[in-house]
């Protein structure tokens, strides 16, 4: 395939030789069809897989072996995130150091819109998830991983990444954390109340383990909403051994004159704390 051709689409951005952003494009949608005909050699009817067959040829060509930055923000996710992260899995991509993989949204669990208009509800897929297992070994250069969306990944193996954001609920289970991450030292979690007006469970926070995340040294829940009072937040980390090896910590929420947290305050003493407000 042509990469000007490819390009012209107006769903694949090529901002610099290192840096790819892919988000279709609305104004070419009527003659996408023809170009995923010739991207496959034949007709795909569905129009629904046709941001998957664009992801797949952009990633196959050769001028994505120099990609440093690489932005996958999918429309049709019920069928392109398990397609792009197995294409991420398979594809030598020896420089990348920054993926953005999943998709927008307002509320968490709301209606997801396809490309052709119709929705679906994306906890019809729970426990099943849209990318699977996410084999990314072979990545060896990915540093910086930011994850949006809901319900994506059964599990992730990316040894290589150091910085995780989250904005979602990660994992298919419905767990906002994701699967043992042994080169992690910074998490960021952002996550509000959900379609429904459910906030996150502070039990979550138990999926924070020694043996899960053994290099973690900062957390980010600055932005995460928890259906408990920030006190309770900061009395459930206080009870958690991975609380030892952390340097830094920021919260949602800080009172230092709430009596309540002057029996905790001496197990917060060894890092940076902040507070988002």
């Amino acid at each position: 395939m042509n990469l000007e051709e490819l390009l012209a689409d107006g769903s694949w951005r090529l901002e610099t030789p290192e840096a790819a952003e892919f988000r279709l494009a609305p104004d070419t949608a009527g003659r996408r069809g023809a170009l995923v005909e010739r991207i496959l050699g034949a007709p795909e009817p569905d129009p629904e897989l046709w941001e998957s067959a664009l992801i797949e040829a952009f990633l196959s060509h050769p001028a994505a072996a120099g990609l440093r930055m690489l932005r996958l923000e999918m429309t049709d996710f019920h069928h392109s995130a398990r397609r792009a992260a197995s294409i991420l899995g398979s594809r030598p991509l020896p420089a990348l150091t920054d993926l953005w993989f999943g998709h927008r949204f307002t509320y968490l669990y709301e209606n997801a819109n396809t490309s052709t208009g119709r929705t679906f509800d994306p906890l019809d897929h729970y426990d099943e998830g849209f990318a699977g297992h996410a084999e990314w070994q072979n990545l060896t250069a990915l540093r910086n991983l930011t994850v949006e969306g809901a319900l994506l990944f059964h599990s992730v193996s990316a040894p290589a990444v150091t910085n995780l954001r989250s904005h979602g609920v990660f994992g298919s289970d419905g767990s906002v954390f994701p699967s043992p991450q042994p080169s992690l030292t910074h998490l960021e979690l952002e996550i509000a109340t959900d379609v429904f007006g459910t906030p996150c469970p502070v039990e979550q926070l138990e999926q924070l383990t020694v043996e899960s995340f053994p290099a973690l040294r900062s957390l980010d829940l600055g932005r995460a909403e928890f259906d408990a009072s920030n006190h309770e937040v900061l009395a459930t980390l206080a009870e958690l051994p991975i609380l030892a090896q952390l340097q830094s910590l920021r919260v949602a929420g800080l009172d230092p004159d709430d009596d309540e947290w002057t029996p905790i305050a001496p197990r917060f003493g060894h890092l940076t704390l902040t507070s988002a407000d």
